[in-house]
C-alpha cells in the first residue's frame, strides 16, 4: 500500500479481498454504536463500505469523536460478513473492514442540513450549501447520469458524421425571444456585448463556410424568469446544423440519435421507436391536445363542439358562440360513475388557473346531469353525447371563449383530467414532432405582425407566400420535438436568401437597413453562396430531467440559481466596486422607491 490515502475506493471491495489489508478514504456517512462496537458507513464517489471497530482498536476513539461528513483515512483488514448481516443492496455488502488505524483528514462542523437519508429540506439551505447537497445520493447520481447522457449524445453525433465546433460566448444581441445578458465593454465605452441566447447565427455561418455538419454542447444565456422546466441564467443544448437538407432529412437523422440516447438511459421504460415519431401539424395539436407540446401518454382527445351550441338553450355558451367564440370538449371516461365532487373540484381548479370556470355534463347510468344538460335540451344533449362517443357513466368538460383561450384551458383540463383519473402511463417515453408552425403571429400589444418563432426560418411558399398570402396563414418549415409534455428540441429549415430575409423582416416593420444593421454578418454571408441548410437544438437539461425522473431542473444541475435568479452559494449577483464601474464607464441608477402612503390624521 504505497498510496497515502487509498488502496481501493469505497465501492470496490468484495469477498475476493477478504483477508487483505486495505486503505480507504472518504466521508463518515453514518455511525451506529452497538455497545462498544462502532459501525461506520464510509462513503466516497464510488460507493459505501461498512467499517467496524471496537475497544481493541485505537481507531475507535478517533471515529467515535467525529461528526458525520468528516473525512478520514481508514487502514484495516477486509472481513467477510456473517450470513445474516450480508447487505444485498450494497455493492460491498458481502464484506466489512475492521479498522486498526483512523486518520482525520478534515473535521466537519455541525451540519446545516443532513446528507444521509434523502429527506426534504428547504431549497434556500440546499442551494447555499450546495457542496453538501451534492453529496446526497440521488442528486449525486443525477449529476453523474447527466455527464453520461452528454457523453452518449456526443458519441452518437460523431458517429452520425457531425463534427463539434465551438462558437463565441461574447457576441452581439440576437432576436431569440428573450432578454439578453449584456456585458459592458471596457475598451469601447458605452457599447455592450451580449451572451448568446443560442449559437443560431454562428452555426448558420458555419454552413455558409462549408462545414456541412456541425454540432456543439452549447451553453446558452437568457435573462428569463425561472420555471420548473427552465433555469434562470444559463442552460445547455445539443445544437446542430446540416447543409443541403430538407426538414424530413433532419428528422430522419436525429430520430435515431435521440431515441438511442433515451433508450440507453430509460431503464425498463419503452421509448417510441425511431421512424415512428408521429408528425403532428401545429394546428391539429392545438385542436386535439390544446397544446403544442402534448403528452401523448394521455389518451384523451379534445373535440371542437362549437356548432352544437349554436342557438343552444344554455345561454352562456350560445352567447359565446354568437360572438365568434369556441367551445371545446374534454372527455372524462368513467367519471360519471363517481361523485359530483370531482366535477365541482375541476371547476374550482379552472377558476384557480384564472379562468371563469369549466362547464361539464356528468352521465350517471345513461342520464346526463348538470346545468348544461338541463338547459341545452334533451335532444341536443343526446346528439352531443353521441358525437363525442360518451358512455353511460362518462363525463365531459367544456372550455369556452375565444379560440386561443378555449384551446389553452382545454389543454390544461385534458392534462388535469388525465392525471386525476390515472389515465397517463408514467412508465414510457412518447416522442413526436410538432410541425407546420405559423410563421407569423399577431402582436396585440404593438398592433402588428411579428415572428411566431425563429425569425431565420424558411416560410413555406417562399417569396410568393410573403407577397401574396395573408401573413397570419403562412406556415414555416419549423418543428419541435416533444416528449411526455415537454418541448425537448426546436428547429427549422433556414431562410438562406438575402432577398427573402429582407422581405420576411419587412413584414414585421423592419427595413432593409435594419436587417443589415442587426444581422449584417448573416445578411452579407447569404450574398456569397449560401447552401440550403437547417438544424435544431435539443435541450440537454430537459432531456436529463426526464431520464432522471426529476421534477425540477435544479435536481439535475450542479450549481443552479434559486427562483429569484440568485446564486446563494457564490452570492451572485453582487455589487460592483466603484473602480470596476469607472473602468467600464458605467453608473448605477437605483430604482425609484415608491413613497409610503401618508397616514390619515385620525
Amino acid at each position: 500500500m504505497t498510496h497515502p490515502y487509498r488502496s481501493h475506493t469505497c465501492g470496490a471491495l468484495s469477498a475476493a479481498e477478504v483477508g487483505q489489508t486495505v486503505r480507504l478514504s472518504g466521508w463518515v456517512h453514518r455511525k451506529r454504536d452497538h455497545g462498544g462496537v462502532l459501525f461506520v458507513d464510509l462513503r466516497d464517489h464510488y460507493g459505501i463500505t461498512q467499517v467496524v471497530t471496537d475497544s481493541d482498536s485505537p481507531a475507535l476513539a478517533v471515529l467515535d469523536s467525529l461528526r458525520a461528513e468528516s473525512v478520514v483515512t481508514i487502514e484495516g483488514t477486509v472481513k467477510a460478513r456473517t450470513e445474516g448481516t450480508v447487505n444485498p443492496n450494497l455493492a460491498t455488502g458481502e464484506i466489512e473492514v475492521y479498522a486498526r488505524v483512523a486518520t482525520v483528514l478534515g473535521k466537519a462542523e455541525e451540519l446545516p442540513m443532513p446528507v444521509a437519508g434523502e429527506q426534504e429540506y428547504p431549497e434556500d439551505i440546499r442551494l447555499k450549501y450546495r457542496f453538501l447537497d451534492l453529496r446526497r445520493e440521488t442528486l449525486h447520481a443525477n449529476i453523474v447520469k447527466r455527464t453520461q447522457i452528454i457523453r452518449d449524445m456526443r458519441r452518437r453525433m460523431e458517429d452520425t458524421g457531425f463534427t463539434e465546433y465551438s462558437t463565441p460566448i461574447l457576441t452581439a444581441s440576437s432576436p431569440e425571444g428573450a432578454r439578453d445578458f449584456l456585458v459592458p465593454s471596457r475598451i469601447h465605452a458605452g457599447k455592450f456585448y451580449a451572451l448568446p441566447q443560442a449559437p443560431q447565427q454562428y452555426k448558420q455561418l458555419l454552413m455558409v463556410a462549408g462545414f456541412d455538419r456541425y454540432f456543439q454542447i452549447a451553453p446558452c444565456f437568457r435573462d428569463e424568469d425561472p420555471r420548473a422546466d427552465r433555469l434562470p441564467g444559463e442552460f445547455y443544448q445539443l445544437d446542430l446544423e446540416m447543409s443541403f437538407v430538407t426538414q424530413e432529412e433532419v428528422w430522419e437523422t436525429m430520430e435515431p440519435v435521440l431515441r438511442a440516447t433515451f433508450a440507453e438511459f430509460a431503464g425498463d421504460k419503452p421509448v417510441t421507436p425511431a421512424g415512428e415519431f408521429r408528425r403532428i401539424p401545429h394546428a391539429q395539436a392545438m385542436l386535439d391536445y390544446g397544446s403544442d407540446k402534448p403528452d401523448l401518454r394521455n389518451p384523451l382527445l379534445i373535440k371542437d363542439v362549437t356548432e352544437h351550441f349554436v342557438d343552444s338553450g344554455f345561454g352562456i355558451f350560445a352567447g359565446i358562440v354568437a360572438n365568434g367564440g369556441t367551445i371545446r370538449a374534454i372527455p372524462a371516461p368513467g367519471a360519471g360513475a363517481g361523485s359530483r365532487k370531482f366535477f365541482d373540484d375541476m371547476n374550482v381548479w379552472a377558476r384557480g388557473e384564472g379562468y371563469s370556470g369549466l362547464g361539464y355534463i356528468n352521465i350517471k347510468d345513461g342520464v346526463p346531469g348538470g346545468p348544461i344538460a338541463k338547459n341545452h335540451g334533451e335532444e341536443k344533449t343526446a346528439a352531443l353525447i353521441a358525437a363525442l362517443g360518451l358512455g353511460p357513466n362518462d363525463g365531459v368538460f367544456f372550455a369556452a371563449g375565444k379560440e386561443e383561450q378555449a384551446a389553452k384551458l382545454a389543454g390544461l383540463a385534458r392534462t388535469r383530467v388525465g392525471e386525476q383519473l390515472g389515465l397517463i402511463d408514467k412508465d414510457r417515453f412518447e416522442l413526436c414532432w410538432i410541425v407546420d408552425f405559423p410563421f407569423y403571429e399577431w402582436d396585440e400589444d404593438n398592433k402588428k405582425v411579428d415572428f411566431a418563432h425563429n425569425p431565420f426560418s424558411m416560410p413555406q411558399g417562399g417569396m410568393d407566400a410573403l407577397q401574396n398570402q395573408d401573413p397570419l396563414t403562412i406556415k414555416a418549415y419549423q418543428y419541435d420535438l416533444v416528449c411526455n409534455g415537454f418541448e425537448i428540441a426546436s428547429g427549422s429549415i433556414r431562410n438562406q436568401s438575402p432577398e427573402l430575409m429582407v422581405k420576411a423582416f419587412e413584414m414585421t416593420g423592419l427595413t432593409q437597413a435594419d436587417v443589415e444593421d442587426r444581422f449584417g454578418g448573416l445578411y452579407r454571408a447569404f450574398q456569397y453562396g449560401a447552401p440550403p441548410h437547417g438544424g435544431m437544438a435539443a435541450g440537454v437539461d430537459r432531456i436529463v430531467m426526464l431520464l432522471c425522473g426529476a421534477q425540477n431542473l435544479r435536481e439535475i444541475t450542479l450549481f443552479p440559481m434559486n427562483q429569484r435568479a440568485e446564486d446563494l452559494l457564490m452570492n451572485a449577483p453582487s455589487h460592483a466596486e466603484p473602480k470596476q464601474l469607472r473602468e467600464l464607464h458605467l453608473r448605477v441608477v437605483e430604482p425609484v422607491k415608491q413613497a409610503a402612503p401618508a397616514k390619515s390624521a385620525e
